[in-house]
């Protein structure tokens, strides 16, 4: 898909700013700024380097600072707001288009003369291009100046105190961190310079808004009138970088052999499936593939890359790319665990999930069933059996089987469903007891090794499990689901987490009682962003997501409308439905507004979650890998159906 956006797109340094573009370099590294070319969030940046891949991740160059001058005339063509009292950098005044596609670019026209911009992030390096085409129409020569604003912290950090920063030849130091800049234009050393910027969407969130950026040099080209020049810019963290024609062309190569190898036909899902390839990166420690969660914010947490794998690899016929990351986290189980989380940098990985290890055990068998990949079945089966002994014996964090089967999970303050917030000790969505799709899962588990093992002592588990949750969780009054057992006014709730009850590759309902869910959802959860993740009806519900950190906690799993439910929602309309081609077709039309919402945040992406209520507004992660995921696995499901 190509997304174009014009003059009348950014008629405000806001409007502007509203948008930003992401490619990802397959490390964990990234270039993404706003739409205007300009800082708008700490986690921005023009390359974000990742030194240990995936999470040890460094922003090295912030953004560049560019002017043209034609005689005595001198125009911004960077946009940047500062906090420091100097005047903003506008040139998206004199932006006439930006196109993203398999590269973003930018044309400007300025009194005759026309600059596009495009860039691309190098295929694992940690390097960037920028290439420039100055047409000078006009009979008088025209200057383009680019100068590197650079950071060398750690991403996201907004420094307000100036540092050390230098240059030697190709090389900059800055913060101790090294920037080696190639360029087709005139290199020069300036004395350090740092500026302060305005952060717009961070401001709001309590965030740091503001933060001081370095530079040390500039590039110039000079074009005479009626030429037209290339300026091409490579900024990389080693001195073997590839040239920018080079870089460019690699990227856009790359997505298109995502394309044709992907069985999608879709022109919606074949864009989801270069969005999905920006999750997939290397992880240093392993060898091997895994899933970042989110950009800007998160690392690959084990629940995430569960649910986000199916889609990100399984639909495009990725299936190396799956193997590898499912040996990742099965070579971190423990006591019957598998990470939640890898942190930053070098620190151990956290065990504080309940859901994980039961979806790797579905992610699995849906790996070995669509690959016919036995051996890996055999080597992923004592893993497997380690976490249903461990659930059945019980394991970390309140984690153990109940007398009826059930899975119990959570104690004191530990959050470990994927609504997980904690503020100190206020739990703002407490879900200790047994969880609804926890127990799904569970349920769905034992039957996979029932029939991957033949085991009937996992069968008999099995039954049990069904009966008690017919018998604990069914709300005859509600026609829907429990969201948990604990005793207490939570367990009645409406809340999205039922959906997974239905979707499953084994599940215990009726018929009637799936349709009944699904209808119930539809009622209270349903927007065509996402699924809220409380009714609106309820009286903790909370319908916008803004704020300090404190205000947006307690609406994150209160009202937020998350977009990953969304597929596993669309599912499940198609399965009580009969998987028919009018169910398809329904879907498809529901499916509209995600073609929309790859335009606003993050173009070409799907974000974390938008406000419960009406207008709904991006938030969070401006791109998430489980919500690129469960759409791609709904349009994969779609097709099927209608090839049938």
């Amino acid at each position: 898909m190509r997304f174009v956006y014009g003059r009348q797109d950014m008629s405000t340094l806001a409007r502007a700013q509203e948008n930003c573009y992401l490619f990802a370099n397959g490390l964990g590294g990234y270039t993404a700024l706003s739409a205007a070319f300009s800082m708008s969030r700490g986690d921005h940046g023009l390359l974000v380097a990742a030194r240990t891949a995936p999470n040890d991740r460094v922003n090295l160059v912030a953004r560049l600072s560019e002017s043209l001058t034609c005689g005595k005339q001198k125009t911004f063509l960077s946009t940047q707001k500062f906090a420091d009292g100097r005047r903003a950098e506008n040139g998206y005044r004199h932006l006439s288009s930006l196109t993203v596609d398999d590269t973003p670019r930018w044309v400007y026209d300025v009194r005759g003369v026309r600059v596009t911009r495009e860039v691309a992030i190098a295929r694992e390096q940690n390097a960037v291009a920028v290439l420039y085409t100055i047409e000078n129409r006009t009979a008088t020569a025209c200057t383009l100046q680019v100068r590197p604003c650079l950071l060398g912290f750690e991403k996201g950090h907004a420094p307000l105190q100036p540092w050390d920063i230098s240059m030697d030849g190709q090389r900059i130091t800055t913060n101790g961190h090294a920037v080696y800049v190639t360029t087709s234009g005139t290199l020069a050393r300036e004395a350090p310079r740092f500026e302060q910027n305005f952060y717009m969407h961070d401001a709001p969130d309590g965030r740091p808004p503001k933060g001081l950026t370095g530079s040390v040099c500039s590039i110039r080209t000079l074009v005479p009138g009626g030429e037209t020049q290339t300026l091409a810019i490579v900024l990389a963290d080693h001195d073997r970088a590839p040239s920018a024609d080079a870089i460019i062309a690699a990227q856009k190569q790359h997505m298109q052999a995502l394309r044709d190898a992907c069985p999608l036909r879709d022109p919606v899902a074949q864009h989801l499936v270069c969005a999905a390839d920006a999750y997939i990166a290397r992880r240093e420690s392993t060898g091997g593939k895994t899933i970042l969660a989110g950009y800007p914010f998160f690392g690959d947490w084990g629940r995430d890359t569960m649910i986000a794998l199916t889609g990100c690899t399984l639909s495009t016929n990725r299936y190396d790319d799956a193997k590898s990351i499912l040996r990742t986290f099965l070579q971190y189980e423990k006591d019957g665990l598998v990470p939640n989380m890898f942190p930053e940098g070098n620190q151990a990985p956290y065990y504080n999930t309940v859901d994980a290890a039961l979806l790797l055990i579905n992610v699995v068998y849906l790996y070995v069933q669509r690959s016919g990949d036995r051996a890996f079945l055999q080597e992923a089966l004592p893993v497997m059996e380690r976490i249903i002994a461990a659930y059945q014996r019980g394991t970390h964090h309140g984690i153990y089987m109940d007398a009826d089967g059930l899975i119990c999970a959570g104690q004191g303050l530990d959050q470990v469903t994927w609504m997980d917030v904690r503020i100190g000790d206020i739990l703002p969505t407490p879900r200790h007891g047994k969880p609804v799709e926890i127990n799904a899962y569970w349920y769905s588990a034992l039957m996979i090794m029932t029939e991957l093992t033949g085991d009937a002592a996992y069968a008999a588990l099995a039954r049990q499990v069904k009966e008690s949750f017919l018998s604990a969780f069914w709300m005859e009054d509600k026609h829907c689901l429990k969201d948990v057992i604990s005793g207490t006014a939570a367990d009645g709730q409406i809340r999205c987490n039922q959906v997974w009850a239905v979707t499953m590759p084994f599940t215990m309902l009726s018929p009637q009682q799936e349709r009944s869910v699904v209808d119930t959802v539809y009622a209270h959860l349903y927007t065509p962003c996402g699924l809220r993740t409380l009714s609106p009806e309820d009286k903790q519900y909370h319908g916008i997501y803004r704020g300090e950190q404190y205000l947006r906690d307690m609406a994150y799993h209160q009202g937020t409308a998350w977009v990953f439910p969304l597929g596993a929602y669309y599912l499940a309309y198609l399965k009580v439905h009969g998987r028919t081609k009018a169910a398809a077709r329904a879907v498809r039309e529901m499916l509209q507004p995600m073609e929309a919402a790859l335009r606003e945040g993050c173009i070409g992406q799907l974000p974390e979650i938008y406000d419960g209520d009406a207008p709904s507004f991006s938030r969070g992660c401006f791109a998430q890998a489980w919500s690129v995921g469960e759409i791609l696995r709904v349009y994969d499901e779609l097709e099927a159906i209608e090839r049938s």
